[in-house]
């Protein structure tokens, strides 16, 4: 076998292999004896055939093709140890000639990241969170708001209203929605079925048609009825207002407090966690970006093209579609079109990947079994059916997703306590 290499930089490397006639022969001898068992030939027994025979009933192609499965593999292989290769992923094979064999393996290897001076990246903690009364009062009366009953209005329809409708519509003279006892929640910000649909029915008498005309706007989800005229026929059937509780002790208490001030206070106590959270978050991020623009990272083009069919597979799931076909039919784009929109988020994700699990090699974090327990137990002890939760979670794979999790916002904390100066004087791994 005689083997040269080129290095096609992005972290490829291509090798070009030619194999010796000796190496070809004895490929050719593997694949008669496989084949020879397997075809049967008139007037021989399988397995007792000679080659000529076979290779007259088969054909020389298909014998050098079953040849080529042995001897492309086996090559390969002898190549990347004799260099002392360790590849990413399987190769790109492309046959250049088959007598003798030469081919070529483009062969993706690990990606190579040098990270900037991160000790010296700096960022301010941000200012002591306060929060004001009326975020508090904000927050009660939205819980008041979801304890609400729908209860029977005698009156005509108002925004903020569920209502039941009959609804008739065509587009362009074409029938399009025909529906009957459909609930609807009258909100002047709804864009279904299409934007200002409620603000027509404002004002709308029970049981009394009301016809009106809408144009579709340019961006709407189904593109052939985009700039479209849509013409509704609405009755209204029924009308709910909402009645909502006083807001007293007996509320709070129905809550799990001790009374109307208890909520408060720990109302305000959460509102100040979850702003504290988000401040942390908005600073993680300034400090991975930090890094990430002071950091070299070389990676194989593959890592990218898989990044790319993760998201399409993840967004199709989301909205519900188990083919990743169907979901393109939906979207009207072809894949292609798909990937180059996802690319650049797809880039700037596994850039941040890579850079994140350098520095987490750098500082030598790791995530202990203790600590993905914990988070199992927080998980399930959240969950109605905690045993069944405890169950699914202690599955290796999903132990697996939460362990990684983890590690990444270790890896993340890690990195914003240096930038906010506060392991300044720590020993890595610490």
């Amino acid at each position: 076998m005689k083997v040269s290499t080129e290095n096609l930089g992005n972290c490829q490397t291509v090798f070009t292999i030619e194999a010796e006639a000796s190496e070809s022969d004895k490929s050719l001898d593997e694949a008669y004896h496989h084949l020879v068992n397997e075809v049967s030939i008139p007037g021989f027994r399988k397995g007792k055939a000679p080659r000529a025979i076979l290779v007259q009933h088969i054909g020389k192609k298909n014998l050098l093709e079953e040849a080529l499965e042995y001897l492309i593999p086996q090559l390969y292989k002898q190549a990347i140890e004799s260099q002392e290769i360790d590849p990413l992923a399987r190769p790109e094979i492309e046959i250049i000639q088959t007598e003798p064999l030469v081919f070529k393996a483009i062969v993706s290897l690990k990606p190579e990241v040098k990270l900037g001076d991160y000790h010296s990246i700096r960022l301010e903690p941000g200012p002591v969170i306060k929060i004001a009364k009326k975020e508090v009062t904000a927050a009660m009366e939205e819980f008041r708001g979801r304890q609400g009953a729908w209860v029977p209005a005698g009156r005509l329809v108002e925004l903020g209203d569920l209502v039941t409708i009959d609804i008739e519509a065509n587009v362009d003279g074409g029938p399009w929605l025909n529906h009957k006892d459909v609930l609807y929640e009258v909100d002047k910000d709804s864009h279904s079925p299409v934007p200002g649909f409620a603000s027509h029915l404002q004002g709308a008498e029970k049981n009394k048609e009301r016809t009106f005309s809408l144009n579709i706007p340019d961006d709407y989800p189904i593109k052939e009825m985009c700039g479209k005229e849509g013409i509704f026929k609405v009755t209204v059937t029924e009308i709910k207002e909402k009645q909502l509780p006083e807001l007293d002790d007996e509320l709070a208490q129905s809550a799990g407090y001790d009374n109307l001030a208890d909520m408060r206070k720990k109302v305000a106590v959460d509102l100040r966690a979850k702003a504290e959270a988000r401040n942390r978050l908005e600073l993680r991020q300034k400090a991975l970006d930090a890094l990430v623009e002071s950091s070299e990272v070389n990676y194989p083009p593959i890592l990218e093209d898989e990044e790319i069919t993760g998201l399409l597979r993840d967004e199709a799931q989301r909205l519900g579609f188990r083919e990743l076909g169907d979901y393109l039919k939906k979207t009207s784009k072809t894949e292609e079109e798909l990937k180059q929109e996802l690319r650049p988020i797809a880039k700037k994700r596994l850039i941040q990947g890579l850079v994140l699990g350098k520095l987490a090699e750098e500082e030598k974090i790791e995530i202990s079994s203790s600590e993905v327990d914990n988070k199992v137990d927080e998980i399930a002890n959240d969950a109605e059916d905690k045993e069944k939760a405890r169950q699914f979670f202690s599955l290796p794979q999903v132990r697996q997703s939460i362990e990684q999790s983890l590690h990444t916002q270790k890896t993340m904390d890690r990195l914003l306590q240096i930038a906010i100066g506060n392991v300044e004087n720590t020993t890595k791994g610490e």
